[in-house]
């Protein structure tokens, strides 16, 4: 089914007839090839010796700015291509401009595109505060001359508004006379001005480099917040990608939406968007339990908007663990999230860290997908929260799919067969699909090693937290614990003591909170979760909200495991008729692999259906 549809995608680009903003009905999955300072995972080299893998499971790849960048006010190692320098040569910290060609035209031949993150938004001089490159090259593919040439005497090309027009130490304040900013101001880099033709011409040029020279197939515009929709739109219209999406970071979904609207050019929507809204639903319901807000309005769940939603667990902003701008990451049930979202209509787009650590069950995951025929819009069935879970049946053009998720979500699955489960998921697909390409997906499940001497107490509510390398030793670390009912940390912030109970062979070490009777308070806060905090100087240092489970072992990343021997206080989704209607005798993994034997790693295993067992 991918390749028919990558070669329907081929054949209209070879006449001339190309996408408006995102192909409708595309069953396409996307990754993220990278993340924050991923040099060394997302290096055009490491990335191009992964394309068989990755080639059979993602149809587009999109990868870090490959622009060059100058070493002016941050290095390019730290920025990652956000402070754009040059945009026609492409020799960067991912590797050289040969190197990006061999990659691309290699996952090309396997029916795989890529998606160039695209930074107009502002740039970086190249030794100074606004002196852009000037740029002159010959494309080695098509023969073309690509032109980039600014204005470094009026500073025409820069809004007027831009800081640097303000600050004395710019070199250039008050000689910048472009047109006031369309959008919002970024204050780092100079804010281009849009209204102005040379500049259009040369974002024009650059696009077209990108797509018909280096052969990206499409564009994800960085900070469009920073310049009026209507720029996103002429510049699709005038180089025509077949795909395009916009970072539209908003969690309200009609400024999203509007935003999409005005990317029309002759009434045509030119270009999709990141589903804001259902990122921030995902946080609330697998975050903090809070399920129903799974239901609430986001591109993907609107019959119109759907085919324009480019849905995503986390990225390379909000994947970062100690990082206190925008949204926090998903601590904990990945695998459920990223279940989620790609049971959902929209164009899902796997997280590279995801899919490095739970690659078994995304492949799974995205295998039933493909098997269902869901697309970017499928019809949702059933969308429906209960008391601590969610329920989700959506309609493929091949069968149904059918999530449950969360702690209980009952729900009838006659008709129905397993295909894929996890820590809080199970995944099932109309009866008479054939799963065998699913079950014989050979990547050994997600494991984490324990350290060695952990021990829970009969009856003891506790947790154990690894504190991250940059938290150095503490004198103390506080937990704050709470669920919807209670709070079992005395109540007042930051919570209770931890106990430093293990050093790591590598340094980190290893603190147990565990709750005293006198510990408990009540509370009702509309949520539950857990909270590992010390004291830095005058500031208070934090993890995010963590789901919390009883005996659970975590890093700043979110519970890693559970100590054995624990009765947990997570129960898996429960099926009110199992598959095939009898129960599965013998043990198997929480992905649904089947064991020879008894397991003797410790770990968590279903055994004889239902039951779930920590050893």
């Amino acid at each position: 089914m991918k390749r028919f549809y990558t070669l329907i995608l081929m054949t209209l680009a070879a006449l001339g007839t190309f996408a408006q903003g995102w192909p409708e009905k595309y069953d396409g999955v996307m990754l993220q090839g990278f993340y924050w300072d991923s040099y060394a995972d997302s290096d055009w080299k490491t990335l191009t010796n992964q394309a068989d893998e990755l080639s059979k499971y993602f149809n587009l790849i999109w990868i870090p700015n490959s622009g060059s960048t100058s070493d002016f006010y941050h290095s390019h190692r730290k920025t990652m291509g956000y402070d754009p320098c040059f945009w026609l040569n492409h020799n960067s910290c991912w590797g050289t401009e040969a190197e990006l060609r061999d990659m691309i035209r290699a996952f090309r031949s396997k029916g795989t595109g890529f998606i160039e993150d695209v930074v107009i938004n502002h740039k970086n001089g190249l030794n100074a505060w606004a002196d852009f490159a000037q740029e002159n090259v010959t494309g080695p593919v098509t023969g073309k001359t690509y032109k980039v040439e600014w204005d470094d005497t009026n500073y025409s090309q820069i809004c007027s508004t831009d800081e640097a027009n303000r600050n004395p130490n710019s070199g250039v304040a008050g000689r910048i006379k472009g047109a006031a900013d369309t959008g919002d101001d970024f204050d780092g880099f100079r804010d281009l001005d849009h209204t102005n033709a040379k500049t259009q011409e040369n974002v024009k040029t650059y696009l077209d480099f990108l797509l018909e020279d280096l052969g990206y197939v499409g564009f994800r515009y960085d900070m469009v917040k920073g310049y009026a929709a209507r720029y996103t739109g002429l510049y699709n219209a005038a180089v025509k990608p077949q795909f395009s999406v916009g970072e539209f970071w908003d969690g309200n979904k009609n400024n999203v939406t509007g935003w999409i609207e005005g990317t029309k050019v002759d009434g045509k929507i030119q270009s999709a968007a990141f589903d804001f809204p259902l990122k921030y639903a995902i946080n609330a319901a697998f975050n903090s339990g809070q399920w129903d807000r799974l239901a609430d309005a986001c591109l993907s769940n609107d019959p119109y908007y759907a085919r324009y939603a480019v849905t995503f667990v986390d990225n390379h902003d909000t994947g970062r663990y100690n990082h206190n701008e925008g949204n926090a990451p998903v601590y904990g049930y990945v695998e459920a999230a990223n279940a989620f979202m790609l049971s959902m209509p929209g164009t899902p787009c796997v997280f590279l860290p995801h899919w490095q650590k739970h690659k078994r069950a995304i492949k799974q995951l995205i295998l039933t997908r493909h098997a269902a025929g869901i697309d970017n819009q499928s019809t949702i069935l059933k969308a429906e929260a209960t008391a601590e879970g969610f329920i989700l049946n959506v309609q493929g053009s091949e069968a149904k799919l059918l999530l449950l998720c969360g702690k209980k979500a009952e729900y009838s699955t006659n008709g129905y067969q397993l295909a894929v489960e996890g820590e809080g998921f199970k995944l099932y697909i109309s009866d008479d699909i054939d799963l065998s390409e699913v079950k014989g997906v050979a990547d050994l499940p997600y494991h984490f090693t324990l350290p060695a001497g952990l021990k829970v107490n009969k009856g003891e509510r506790c947790a154990f937290f690894e504190a991250p390398e940059s938290w150095g030793n503490p004198t103390e670390i506080s937990c704050w614990n709470w669920d919807k009912t209670a709070n079992y940390t005395q109540g007042n912030w930051p919570g209770t003591k931890c106990e430093q109970v293990l050093t790591m062979p590598n340094g980190r070490h290893v603190y147990k909170w565990t709750m005293a009777t006198s510990d408990k308070r009540n509370a009702n806060n509309g949520n539950e979760g857990i909270i590992f905090s010390y004291q830095n100087g005058s500031d208070r240092v934090q993890t995010k909200d963590m789901p919390f489970i009883n005996g659970g072992y975590y890093t700043e990343e979110g519970v890693q495991s559970t100590i054995p021997g624990v009765t947990t206080s997570i129960a898996q989704p429960h099926a009110l008729a199992s598959e095939n209607g009898a129960k599965r005798q013998g043990w198997y993994t929480l992905q649904g692999q089947k064991l020879s034997q008894k397991p003797s790693q410790s770990g968590v295993y279903i055994h004889d259906g239902m039951k779930k067992v920590v050893k």
